[in-house]
């Protein structure tokens, strides 16, 4: 299984896979339930919570600052790929026009078809961080998070919120999709934080 799907780092790169890791020799999907298909025709992004709301259409983003990003990407099934190229707009860019309280603490990321992930404020403004639409030089495909998807490299890839098409800003914390089915709250990948304590197999 190793060599079929996945290969060790060499020296150069271990230094840049965490710890319980392999590299992908592709770019593998993994997707809980059914892949949204989501025209941007249609696309909107909301904000709402403890700030002021806010709709964003598709041109309203595409109108934002565009910068290319180059990102290792881990997965917390122990996959990870590295040097993903994308194309898409800063968080901290978004941020700049949302009027948010002071007392926001977490936000709730959430997604056409449902999903949901919480990250901590401090974690989600980043200057890393971002929202991607195009992979590879190509439009964002529907099986990697297209139309849009947030890319957040610091943290295992389930933070890295597929389809999303909202915020939701809080002052305590909420337990999004995986979270409340047993994943650690945080998910830091070099300190392998994959599983809350109380999670069983």
């Amino acid at each position: 299984m190793l060599g079929k799907f996945f290969r060790k780092p060499d020296q150069e790169q271990g230094e840049r896979v965490p710890p319980g890791q392999h590299l992908a020799k592709g770019f593998p999907v993994l997707t809980y339930g059914a892949t949204p298909q989501v025209s941007i025709e249609g696309w909107e992004f909301r904000v709402w919570g403890l700030a002021k709301s806010a709709i964003f259409t598709w041109s309203d983003f595409l109108a934002l600052p565009q910068h290319e990003f180059t990102a290792d990407f881990h997965c917390v099934t122990r996959w990870s790929k590295l040097d993903v190229k994308w194309t898409g707009v800063k968080v901290t860019d978004l941020m700049n026009l949302i009027e948010v309280e002071p007392q926001v603490a977490h936000v709730m990321e959430h997604c056409y078809g449902g999903y949901t992930t919480n990250i901590t404020i401090e974690d989600f403004v980043r200057e890393e961080n971002f929202f991607a639409f195009q992979l590879f030089g190509e439009p964002l495909p529907a099986e990697h998070g297209g139309p849009m998807r947030l890319v957040v490299p610091h943290l295992y890839a389930w933070k890295s919120a597929k389809w999303i098409n909202g915020l939701e800003f809080l002052n305590q914390e909420e337990l999004g999709f995986w979270e409340r089915n047993g994943y650690h709250r945080r998910g830091e990948p070099w300190a392998e934080e994959r599983y809350g304590s109380g999670f069983g197999f």
